[in-house]
């Protein structure tokens, strides 16, 4: 599956019934560089639009939010480690969380490639 993206600036991707989830590339560049990044634990249990996250910067502190309803497996504990691998790799590397969904039709309702590509446009 591609990409799909929310107007918060979230990315997820499905791996089999695995979500990955991020902040996209324009977020990042947007934010400027990353200096602390703060995420919710495995088990807690998150529904759309609930704050999961707080990425901050040398310039604000934003919020991330989940994309979908679901449980989070794994954190990546790297990203906090390493603050700056958000700035290097957003949609790659700097994932922040695996999630298992509760309700796979909740990625309908979100942008693609082209629709979020003109949301920022």
């Amino acid at each position: 599956m591609s990409m799909k993206f929310t107007e918060e600036h979230e990315w997820i991707r499905l791996e089999g019934d695995i979500a990955i989830v991020g902040v996209t590339t324009h977020a990042a560049e947007q934010m400027g560089d990353v200096v602390f990044v703060e995420l919710k634990s495995a088990g807690d249990t998150v529904s759309k639009g609930d704050e999961m996250g707080v990425i901050e910067s040398v310039k604000a502190a934003s919020d991330v939010y989940a994309p979908v309803d679901g449980e989070i497996v794994e954190a990546n504990e790297a990203v906090v480690a390493n603050p700056a691998m958000v700035n290097e790799d957003p949609q790659g590397a700097a994932w922040l969380y695996k999630m298992k969904l509760a309700d796979a039709s909740q990625l309908d309702g979100l942008m693609d490639d082209a629709a979020y590509a003109a949301f920022v446009g």
